[in-house]
Order: structure tokens, then C-alpha cells, then sequence
């Protein structure tokens, strides 16, 4: 099973997320000339595990599961993103070649698992436009198979299994400024995730250990000390990008939803580049979902309406 496999029919996707705390659930529809129509944004808690297929089972009866395309997003620590150099070969023997490359690199064998590749654009100005860099991601089979077998198991079709930083990149891409690059950053239970894209593309992602929680701290003093970590890491991140990628010109951050009073106010004041606070109603049409457009709730379903935008034709 492919990670970045595209849309090629015009029905919609169902993405599936297994949080801590249950399963999220996001289904959108791209439409020409507005904001991104949401038609289905729901939560199943779960006291246990959520990897089970009777919470799934009722998803599918509720929600009509059959439907839709279904893809699922894994979750920190399901998988490894890396960087690495992009071989002089074919692009029909890039995976090949990539896992050579990553047998070292994997904290488990590269025989047991599934990998896939993503490009990172050169300098097109400069006549590298393949670069000389791209992603690679891998996991577990074993975890890709249980996890296909949950699906199967609730009469559901799994297409497509995806990664948060994809689902990032997703939303990123509707707000970028033309010919600029964009940094973004969100937080949920797992961490906090950094990417910026250039022209829709994904050229850097780079994980913040402090989460949701973390921020949320009503002590202060604990909550000066990650904002403080934040903006040392978010400085060293993006004076790397600067060096490595000097063609790209990255306008802002944007801050997506936490909820974490003074954040924003203390990474504007303390980085280099403008820094500004975002919400789901940026990009998504939230006039008929009420409890989306409650800022505690957002958090939870930033990656998964993300990871719902996968590639497909725009509808009027």
C-alpha cells in the first residue's frame, strides 16, 4: 500500500484518525471559487484502545463508509520520515535505491518494512528541479498489515495510508502567499510538528517535543519554559532552511489552533519573521459546524480535515 498514492476518482475520502482518545473522522469537498466545504466532522471516543474494529463498525453504519475512498493517518512513533540524498538513478528504481540507503538509518530491519518516497523540488530558477534531497517514510509492515486488517474487519475499504506531515502540508498549501514559502506549526497530544511549504511542495518538517498538553499548563512558569523551547528550536529550523534552501523566501509562520493563552503574543515578539495565529475557518467553509468553530475542538481535527484534502478535481 502506497503512503502518497493520488485521487483519481471524484468521490470523496473518508480519513480516519486514531487519536489517544478516540477516533477522528473528517470527510471535505474542494469548491471552486470558495472555501473548502466540510461534510463530515466527527468524534468516536474511546475509553481503550480506539484500534478496534467495532468502533469502526459503527463509524461505518453512521457515517455510510462504503461510500467513500477511506484513509487513515498514522500517528507519532508509527513511522519514520527522513531526509535523505536523492540517487542518480530512474525513477522506477528510486525506492529501490532509497532503501539501501536507509537500512542504517531505521531503528528496525529495512526487510520489514513498507517505504515510499517524496520528492523536494530543486531550484527550478536554477535548472535543479528535482533537487538533491528527498523524503523517505517508512513503518513497520506488520503495522501496516494489522492495521489494513482493522479496516477489513469492518467491512471497510482502506485505500490510502497517510502521514501527518502530509495532512499539514495539505492545509499549508491553501494559505501560502504566491511565490513565497510558508512555515506552519501545530501541536497536538503527540508534539509539536513544524513544515514549510514552497508552491504546494514539502520541503521541511521538523518535530518540537512539547505537546498539547504541555502548553496548556496553567502553571506559568512550566509554560515559559516550552515557549521558550519552541522558539529555540522554530530559530535553529528555519536558519537551517535558510541556508539549505536560499531560494525560497519564507513570508510567515502561522500558529495553527492550540489554545494556549500567550503563545502567539510571545513567538511574535521573539522571532525574526512575522507570526500569525490561524484557525480552520482560514481554510474551511465552518458555517454549518458549530463545534468546529470552537477553538478548543480545532486541535483535534486539524490533521484529520488536512489529511481529507488529498489531491482531487475541484468541484463547482
Amino acid at each position: 500500500m502506497r503512503f502518497f498514492s493520488k485521487a483519481k476518482k471524484k468521490d470523496g475520502w473518508l480519513t480516519i484518525a486514531f487519536l489517544g482518545d478516540g477516533i477522528c473522522v473528517g470527510s471535505v469537498r474542494r469548491v471552486r471559487d470558495a472555501k473548502v466545504a466540510i461534510d463530515v466532522a466527527a468524534f468516536y471516543p474511546a475509553e481503550t484502545s480506539s484500534h478496534s474494529p467495532e468502533i469502526l463498525e459503527k463509524l461505518n453504519r453512521e457515517l455510510r463508509g462504503g461510500s467513500y475512498r477511506c484513509a487513515t493517518l498514522l500517528a507519532d512513533g508509527e513511522y519514520q520520515l527522513l531526509s535523505v540524498d536523492a540517487p542518480n538513478v530512474p525513477r522506477e528504481e528510486l525506492k529501490t535505491a532509497v532503501r539501501w540507503r536507509l537500512k542504517d538509518m531505521l531503528d528496525f530491519h529495512v526487510d520489514d518494512a513498507t517505504i515510499d518516497v517524496l520528492d523536494i523540488p530543486g531550484d527550478q530558477n536554477g535548472g535543479n528541479q528535482r533537487g538533491n534531497a528527498m523524503f523517505a517514510v517508512a513503518a513497520r509492515n506488520s503495522l501496516l498489515e494489522a492495521r489494513q486488517q482493522l479496516f477489513t474487519e469492518a467491512k471497510m475499504h482502506l485505500r490510502v495510508i497517510d502521514i501527518p506531515e502530509m495532512a499539514q502540508r495539505n492545509i499549508s498549501a491553501l494559505l501560502e502567499p504566491e511565490g513565497r514559502g510558508l512555515a506552519l506549526l501545530s501541536f497536538n497530544h503527540a508534539g509539536g510538528m513544524l513544515t514549510v511549504t514552497f508552491k504546494g511542495e514539502l520541503y521541511l518538517s521538523r518535530r518540537i517535543d512539547v505537546t498539547l498538553g504541555q502548553l496548556l499548563e496553567p502553571d506559568t512558569d512550566r509554560q515559559q519554559v516550552c515557549f521558550d523551547k519552541i522558539a529555540l528550536e522554530l530559530q535553529r529550523s528555519l536558519d537551517h532552511f535558510d541556508r539549505q534552501f536560499h531560494f525560497i523566501s519564507v513570508s510567515k509562520l502561522l500558529l495553527a489552533p492550540t489554545g494556549a493563552p500567550g503563545m502567539h503574543e510571545y513567538l511574535a515578539s521573539n522571532l525574526y519573521m512575522p507570526v500569525e495565529a490561524m484557525e480552520l475557518g482560514d481554510v474551511f467553509d465552518l458555517s454549518n459546524m458549530p463545534e468546529l468553530q470552537d477553538m478548543e475542538q480545532q486541535p483535534r481535527y486539524f490533521l484529520t480535515l488536512g489529511a481529507a484534502l488529498r489531491d482531487e478535481e475541484v468541484r463547482s
